[in-house]
């Protein structure tokens, strides 16, 4: 019978993984060297080990280099919680954007604007919060509905859409909530300093090192409830451990990146051709993938009309859209078809 994993594992993912590995260090270098002042590989190193000043160094430092992490730390954290989103639901249409962890993290963002808004580092917790609230309701849902994977993806469009009417209604009554606003719900990286991204930072790193580490037990759970019970796997609090595991990778990435859509659906899919089912490499792959993807984006959304930018969120829609429909046409009766 066909599913939407592949059945086989493929082996010979080390070379794959390298070349991500060096198309994501190219993409970097790429998002440091290029923009509105196009600056040298040479440039870029001086200005990092502070052997020159002056507009160069005050452009990597503070622009390009905060930038680039941005992508990288954001593209690596949505991507991953994708594939473990869609994993533990058995449902390919899931991802953080389309079944309201972004949203449920966004309005939790908004609302720490509006109530402590001198309390920038408690933003990645608020978001992880928002962002689990989110994912424990589509879990409920699934759970109490034995629904689709069509219909489950309805409920969290529906989450999604109340979480984004309570972002609505906070900035509506409290306008400085959020800093740029249009950014934030389109999805954007421009303007941000390592102040604001090193908290998020700590919460997406050790969340991604537990993930990783229960690859073994993600992959047992695969292989149905039923199994995994007869193999001594308690599946119940693994399915909620590494949801919640995701919703922290997804609310941490928000909380700087805004309400960024489609990497965490479009990697997974990609990364499950190339690589297999087995968890630790796929996880890996998407790491490295998303991060490479999220880079390279926001390189065209600066590049393509300079000197004028586009929200990167503008052009992953572009792409993401399209992908979306093409998974939804290939639907037939809540399954998926190779």
């Amino acid at each position: 019978m066909k599913s939407w994993r592949i059945s086989s594992i493929r082996r010979g993912s080390a070379p794959l993984l390298g070349a991500l590995g060096a198309l994501t260090l190219l993409s970097a270098l790429l998002s440091m060297c290029l923009g509105a002042v196009s600056l040298s590989p040479g440039e870029i190193a001086a200005a990092l080990l502070g052997e020159t000043g002056g507009t160069a160094a005050q452009i990597v430092r503070y622009a390009r280099l905060p930038r680039t992490c941005a992508c990288l730390l954001a593209g690596s954290a949505l991507a991953v919680s994708g594939a473990v989103i869609q994993s533990v639901l058995g449902n390919p249409l899931a991802a953080p954007n389309i079944i309201g962890v972004s949203s449920g993290a966004g309005l939790a963002v908004t609302l720490c604007g509006a109530l402590a808004p001198a309390a920038g580092a408690l933003t990645p917790l608020a978001a992880f919060a928002g962002a689990l609230a989110a994912v424990l309701l589509v879990l409920f849902i699934s759970e109490k509905t034995s629904a689709s994977r069509l219909t489950l993806v309805l409920a969290g469009v529906a989450v999604s859409g109340m979480f984004s009417a309570g972002v609505d209604a906070v900035v509506t009554f409290v306008p400085d909530a959020l800093t740029g606003y249009s950014d934030f719900r389109i999805g954007g990286l421009a303007n941000l300093a390592m102040a604001r991204i090193v908290p998020a930072f700590w919460v997406i790193l050790p969340a991604m090192l537990l993930i990783f580490s229960l690859a073994g037990e993600l992959d047992v759970l695969l292989l149905g409830e039923d199994t995994a019970r007869s193999l001594g796997l308690r599946a119940r609090p693994l399915r909620l451990g590494l949801l919640t595991l995701a919703a922290a990778l997804a609310g941490a990435a928000v909380s700087f990146s805004g309400l960024l859509g489609f990497v965490g659906l479009i990697v997974p899919h990609i990364m499950r051709r190339l690589i297999g089912e087995d968890s630790l490499p796929l996880l890996a792959g998407c790491a490295l993938g998303g991060a490479a993807l999220l880079t390279l984006c926001d390189l065209l959304a600066r590049l393509l009309f300079a000197p004028y930018e586009l929200p990167v969120g503008v052009v992953l829609s572009l792409a993401g859209g399209p992908f979306f429909i093409w998974l939804l046409l290939r639907q037939r009766g809540g399954r998926v078809h190779d």
